[in-house]
């Protein structure tokens, strides 16, 4: 079973910046999987944010992101990433990392750090 952990998240003024990450368990071909960070905040449904392809030549972002997330991943560290900048308090939520096969369609996820923008 794949394990993913998320870290980096954080209590950031609007208008700062942090950086997640999510680490893949270590015998976890890694190369193979899709990675996406989804968010969920209180009461509202999971949502995608961000998305990378297994040799991360595609990306893609939902639009109230555009311009300020960045997603990226080195498959040698089995890590994906995830670049928050110019942060607003309505990206407040539980941010979340999954892994999609790219044959299989086998799906895994992390247990989530909570990120709050607020002053």
């Amino acid at each position: 079973q794949v394990q993913l952990v998320e870290s980096g998240g954080g209590l950031v003024q609007p208008g700062g910046s942090l950086r997640l990450s999510c680490a893949a368990s270590r015998y976890y071909s890694f190369s193979s999987y899709n990675m996406n960070w989804y968010r969920q905040a209180p009461g509202k449904e999971r949502e995608m944010v961000a998305a990378i392809t297994s040799a991360g030549g595609t990306t893609n972002y939902a639009d109230f992101v555009k311009g300020r997330f960045t997603i990226s991943r080195d498959n040698a560290k089995k890590t994906v990433y995830l670049q928050m900048n110019s942060l607003k308090p309505e990206d407040t939520a539980v941010y979340y990392c999954n892994a999609v096969h790219r044959v299989t369609g086998y799906n895994s996820w992390g247990q989530g750090t909570q990120v709050t923008v607020s002053s």
